[in-house]
């Protein structure tokens, strides 16, 4: 990450913009101390593809078995707090 001071950055703004969109962070310091950080305003957004888990996960046999009637009581019911255990 590069460092410069306020005056290295008013002169050379334009550089460091440039180094900004290419993906690098600068960080502007006054008398030794960082006062800000410049960093690209919005970055590109990496490509999803499907099935990066296939074969990594297993879903266990019972996963769409029947809730038990406590559960199914809590969801009907919004009045029902958790218990104390569980916060």
């Amino acid at each position: 990450m590069l460092t410069v001071n306020i005056h290295e950055a008013k002169l050379h703004l334009s550089e460091l913009i440039e180094k900004v969109v290419a993906g690098e962070e600068i960080i502007i310091v006054k008398a030794g101390k960082p006062v800000a950080k410049l960093v690209p305003l919005h970055s590109a957004p990496s490509a999803r593809s499907l099935g990066i888990f296939q074969g990594k996960l297993k879903i266990p046999g019972d996963f769409d078995a029947a809730l038990p009637e406590e559960a199914l009581l809590q969801f009907q019911n919004a009045d029902i707090e958790p218990s104390s255990e569980n916060r």
